[in-house]
């Protein structure tokens, strides 16, 4: 069976860590910057980085619709930080013109964990990843507030904030062929959550 080709949304943000990641796990990984790559691809990641400039970017390079398509034709799709926040079908803290896929019913706030020096590591157990807690890094990340009934809360992490309202914030789901995290497997070395996405791609290919 050839490896599935997986793209990953380059126009700002973790990108050449996605594609090292995917690659290492045995897909064939390629940059998406123009529609006749997306058309290329069987799967799609759309990395870290700042949401209210991949925002704009995916206007300026003309990919909003195809990418929309893409989703609800089917495509599976992973969205890590700011990837998550382009997912969500609705955004707070985001910018008035902000604009996502609306791919995924639920609600993230933008950069709710704190600015850059609120950066944090933790341990995350994800469901249907064996082999213990991934260690998750979170950089100016977002976290999910609510979801729909159809969206499968696959991971949490305590939230020591000191207003916090709850003991736990969600900070990966999945819902159908989208998936999303709200921390950077690609900056750790553990390769597992690309690994789950690989399958994830394969299984529709």
């Amino acid at each position: 069976m050839p490896a599935p080709v997986i793209g990953v949304l380059a126009l700002q943000g973790d990108v050449r860590e996605h594609l090292t990641a995917l690659t290492a796990v045995g897909a064939y990984a390629c940059p998406v910057r123009r529609t006749s790559e997306l058309d290329a691809v069987d799967g799609l990641v759309i990395p870290g980085g700042e949401s209210t400039t991949i925002s704009k970017l995916v206007d300026i390079f003309e990919l909003r619709d195809p990418i929309d398509k893409r989703i609800a034709a089917g495509l599976p799709v992973y969205g890590s930080c700011a990837g998550m926040i382009m997912l969500a079908a609705e955004v707070l803290d985001g910018r008035p013109d902000q604009r996502g896929f609306d791919g995924i019913a639920m609600t993230v706030r933008r950069n709710a964990f704190g600015r850059q020096v609120d950066s944090f590591e933790a341990p995350v157990e994800i469901t249907g990843i064996d082999g213990g807690p991934l260690h998750a890094v979170f950089i100016r990340a977002p976290w999910v507030e609510r979801v729909g009934a159809e969206v499968e809360v696959l991971g949490t992490v305590a939230d020591a904030t000191p207003s916090a309202a709850t003991d736990t914030r969600i900070v990966a789901v999945r819902q159908g062929n989208l998936l999303a995290t709200s921390f950077h497997p690609e900056l750790t070395g553990d390769l597992r959550l690309h690994r789950y996405f690989v399958r994830m791609v394969a299984a529709v290919s």
